[in-house]
């Protein structure tokens, strides 16, 4: 039996989650209503805030490796927590089937893209360009960025 994770992220803008899938040669599936996983809950585990049995496995725009069809999926569905945005499902029973290698262990690649995308965003949408990046040895990124004179 197998237990569906929630990774530890707020999502409030699809269009950089997307670019961040792109990234990590994922696909983002818009509509996609099911999502890849074991199938059945296991009874000894928790359940992601507010989710309940029957809703496991579906949701409404999925994430995959082009290509895999063996592999299992995220699930990106409206949070049940009472905050805006969405959430993202996900089994990593046996790896994923591939998916933990793309996404990492606790999805930690997928959340550091995610980030990355909307930084990016939020420093165009603030007249900034970015001039530099480094990654440093620990796997974090370091941006330089200075302000566009008009």
């Amino acid at each position: 039996m197998s237990h569906i994770a929630q990774v530890n992220i707020l999502v409030q803008d699809l269009n950089a989650l997307a670019r961040a899938c792109q990234r990590l040669g994922l696909e983002f599936v818009t509509h996609q209503t099911t999502y890849r996983w074991y199938g059945r809950s296991s009874d000894n585990t928790a359940l992601p805030t507010g989710f309940t049995n029957e809703e496991l496995g579906h949701c409404e725009h999925a994430i995959r490796i082009p290509g895999n069809p063996q592999a299992y999926e995220l699930g990106v569905v409206t949070r049940r927590d009472g905050k805006a945005g969405y959430a993202l499902l996900w089994d990593s029973w046996n790896g994923g089937y591939g998916l933990t290698e793309r996404v990492g262990e606790q999805a930690e690649k997928l959340q550091q893209l995610y980030a990355y995308e909307v930084t990016l965003q939020t420093i165009d949408h603030m007249q900034h360009c970015l001039i530099d990046e480094q990654r440093l040895a620990d796997g974090s990124l370091v941006l330089t960025i200075a302000h566009q004179g008009a």
